[in-house]
Parts: C-alpha cells; sequence; structure tokens
C-alpha cells in the first residue's frame, strides 16, 4: 500500500525565486534519513512519485524540487541565469533541510541530468551532503546539440540569453520502451522541451565542473547504470565512477533497464535498492 500523504509546498531561492517542491514524510513518523531527489533536464518530481512512495514506505523524509523554470514552476519557463544560481539553488535548499533535522543524515540523488547538478553540489559542499546517489546520470551523454546548434546557442547566449532552443529529446522512446509510458511522456503538459540559450550555455558549464567534481566529492557514493540507456553513454559514466576519490563507492548495474527506470516495468526494484543503500549507512 503506497504512502500517498505528501505535500507541495515552495522554497524561495535567495535570490526570490519560488520553487515547487513535493515532500513525502517519513511513513510511522520515525525518519531514518533525509533525501533530496533532482530530476532531468526536461522532467519533473511528478515522473518520480513511485520512487518518493516507496522511499517513505521505507522510512525516509523525500525532498523532491522542481528545478527553476520546469515542472511546475511556470515562472521564467525553460530558463536559469546561470550555472552558479543553479547550483546555489540547490545548496540552499541542502542547508534548509540540514537545518532542519541537522541531526539524520542527507543523501543527495541525481537523475539523469539532474545528476551533473547533484555531483557539484556535493563537491561544492561537502558539509551538507552524507550519501550521493546517481542514477543514470547524464555525466557523459550520447545525446546532444549539433555543432551548427551550439554555434547558435553561443551567438544567442551573447545577445538574446532567453532565446529558446529545443532540447534533443524530443523523442519518448529515449527514456522508456514502455509504451504508456511513452505516451506520457508525449502527452505530458509539464515536460521542458525547450531552453534558454542561457540555461544550456549554464549546462556546459556544469560539465567542466563535473569534470573537476570527482575528486571533491566526500560522500559515499552510489551509481546506477540502466543496461539499454539511449542517453547516457554508460562506460565513460562508470570510468568516472571508477575515478572517483571516495573510498565507499556502490554500483548497480540493471541490464535490462531504460534510462528513466521509473518507467520500466518493476519500478519498484530501483526504488527498494536505493533504500538499502541508505539503509547501510
Amino acid at each position: 500500500m503506497h504512502n500517498t500523504d505528501f505535500t507541495i509546498s515552495t522554497f524561495v531561492a535567495s535570490d526570490g525565486y519560488p520553487m515547487v517542491v513535493t515532500r513525502w514524510p517519513a511513513a510511522g513518523g520515525a525518519s531514518r534519513g533525509r533525501v533530496v531527489v533532482l530530476h532531468g533536464v526536461q522532467s519533473h518530481g511528478g515522473w518520480y512519485h513511485g520512487l518518493g512512495q516507496t522511499l517513505s514506505e521505507q522510512g525516509h523524509d523525500v525532498t523532491f524540487p522542481d528545478r527553476r523554470g520546469s515542472g511546475s514552476n511556470t515562472r521564467d519557463r525553460g530558463h536559469a541565469p546561470s550555472a552558479r544560481r543553479l547550483i546555489n539553488d540547490i545548496v540552499e535548499l541542502l542547508a534548509t533541510t540540514r537545518n532542519e533535522s541537522p541531526h539524520q543524515p542527507t543523501t543527495l540523488v541525481g537523475i539523469s541530468w539532474g545528476g551533473k547538478l547533484a555531483t557539484v553540489a556535493a563537491a561544492r559542499r561537502p558539509d551538507l551532503v552524507d550519501g550521493l546517489a546517481l542514477i543514470c546520470p547524464g555525466l557523459h551523454p550520447r545525446v546532444g546539440v549539433s555543432r551548427r546548434d551550439r554555434l547558435r546557442i553561443f551567438l544567442a547566449f551573447l545577445f538574446n540569453r532567453r532565446k529558446m532552443f529545443p532540447i534533443p529529446l524530443a523523442d519518448p522512446a529515449l527514456f522508456t520502451d514502455n509504451p504508456d509510458r511513452q505516451a506520457y511522456i508525449a502527452a505530458d503538459p509539464l515536460s521542458l522541451h525547450e531552453a534558454t540559450a542561457s540555461l544550456l550555455a549554464a549546462s556546459v558549464i556544469i560539465d567542466r565542473l563535473v569534470a573537476r567534481a570527482r575528486r571533491r566529492v566526500r560522500a559515499r557514493t552510489l551509481l546506477m547504470l540502466a543496461g539499454r540507456d539511449r542517453i547516457v553513454d554508460n562506460a565513460r559514466t562508470l570510468r568516472y565512477f571508477e575515478r572517483m576519490t571516495v573510498p565507499d563507492r556502490t554500483l548497480i548495474e540493471y541490464p535490462d533497464g531504460c534510462h528513466t527506470l521509473e518507467f520500466d516495468p518493476d519500478p519498484t526494484r530501483y526504488a527498494l535498492d536505493l533504500a538499502a543503500w541508505l539503509g547501510r549507512a
């Protein structure tokens, strides 16, 4: 029986931007720790209610923010002013979460594109992150913009940073083989299909920060990879993971899984594996 006792609230960043946050309290009231989950570039918290419910049932308080300009956030749709601002959003949320329960461990979970942001935030503020879980993270994507579009984005960044460009993930089959979930993605009004030159440039800067972050992460780290992932370069991602200097590393692979494990035939599989890893802290 799923715990559906979640709440929707607003977290206001230091620049005044209000971000929608979904929270699942630990079932039974006794929390084993706090988990902050970051979604991908196109998705939002609504894709991952099953994960939130499962972790809640396993005794964790779950916080799932929709990234500024995405999901339920309608202000500045598809836009972010800078990479620094995106990182600060997460650091500020982590600090608030830590202050609410200073004696509980905090685990930062990054899914897809959110894995890049989670890695950089964990490296930037190791005092706020006790565990880092990367689920099919976009550290080394297989899908990207063309050279021509990169030039167009660069020029727009110089002269019109709010100019919109398509996010190169238009085909729902990139995320899942499940026809029902493909239909859900195609019809989802909250999915993000365009981004400003500013957000896309921020993503490139975050990529560069990710390259340096592997030596600065101090939290124990979990990596989950899907064998049939069409978005992530698993081989390069695994090499990055193996070169991280944190000694406590765990790898879980799903040979038959697709990029969005939440949309696999048994979505509880990865959620329970994550909960089990959290329980071994």
